[in-house]
């Protein structure tokens, strides 16, 4: 994480260290004193402590510019930052669709994380994963393979071992994970296609994906099909379209759609309106198939629409 964000973050308190002023020093400013005293924190991890009042001057809550002089008293409750935590087991809400020895097959609700990262370093899945499989905690990332964006419910699955774990990733590699989606996109889609689009960083916007002038842009193939259309909240016209992956790029069936002028309900960051009570983009992973370590034989899973995706549906005037 950059210096730059770790005054927001979330932090846990372990032991506080106390100092005295030498009665020799110059006032100096505390954010400046404090890195002095404990050179292993950078400036801007200091500063957070500062400011979410883990550093105490003579009993009272500390200012960054403030000055403290000789004999002044010192008191930091160093904290451990939240990255720390970002493995740790916790009680997560999830799904176990099926288990084998080698796999797990979970159905992440919408809203949760994958994966701990900048911003989300607990409450993932990972952290349940852990919590929930113990000995999940010997596999690289949790055992996790591949992930769906926090905001996408469905179908994914997680290796119990690393052999079973690298099974699944060269499949992934081979493209013969079979991944379906349920999407709801703005506009009539009349016919089905492909596309075949290389997706990078936006260059404009570092937390968008592109397919036009992206940086390190990798190859993306998203095949599409229309299910049936409609009109929602009475002038809205929408599409209910089957999405497969060939690749799994970062928010690929969003950036894909997108180009084609069909942005998904509900995904503002691509041009998606909150329309019909969608309160996130509406994709769902609904069906999953791949090839199982110990037998070789494919196995596959489907599960049911997430309660707010299918209650949208229910609500569209779909065209006769």
């Amino acid at each position: 994480m950059p210096d730059t964000d770790i005054a927001k973050e979330s932090f846990s308190a372990i032991a506080p260290r106390e100092f005295q002023i030498p009665f020799k020093a110059l006032p100096e400013r505390l954010d400046k004193v404090l890195a002095g005293l404990i050179p292993d924190h950078s400036r801007s991890r200091l500063q957070g402590w500062i400011e979410a009042g883990h550093v105490l001057v003579n009993g009272s809550p500390g200012r960054i510019k403030q000055m403290v002089t000789a004999g002044d008293k010192l008191i930091v409750h160093e904290q451990v930052p939240a990255e720390s935590l970002a493995f740790s087991p916790e009680p997560v809400d999830f799904v176990t669709v099926a288990e084998s020895a080698d796999w797990i097959v979970i159905n992440k609700p919408a809203g949760l994380v994958t994966h701990p990262g900048a911003g989300n370093w607990q409450g993932t899945l990972l952290n349940g994963l852990l919590h929930r499989y113990p000995e999940l905690a010997k596999v690289p990332r949790a055992g996790i393979v591949h992930r769906l964006d926090k905001d996408t419910s469905g179908l994914l699955v997680v290796a119990r071992h690393e052999k079973a774990q690298t099974h699944l990733i060269r499949q992934l590699q081979a493209h013969t994970v079979s991944r379906e989606y349920t999407a709801l996109v703005h506009g009539r889609l009349t016919r089905a296609g492909t596309v075949n689009a290389d997706i990078g960083r936006d260059p404009r916007v570092p937390v968008r994906m592109a397919v036009t002038n992206a940086i390190a842009p990798k190859a993306a193939i998203t095949h599409y099909a229309p299910v049936r259309s409609g009109r929602l909240d009475d002038d809205a016209t929408v599409a209910e379209v089957t999405c497969k992956l060939e690749t799994g790029r970062t928010h690929q069936i969003r950036v894909h759609m997108m180009s084609l002028n069909h942005p998904l309900v509900g995904d503002v960051l691509y041009g998606g309106k909150l329309v019909g009570g969608a309160t996130r983009q509406l994709l769902h992973a609904r069906a999953l198939s791949f090839d199982d370590f110990s037998s070789g034989e494919t196995v596959s899973f489907q599960t049911p629409l997430a309660d707010d995706f299918q209650q949208i549906l229910d609500s569209i005037a779909w065209d006769a």
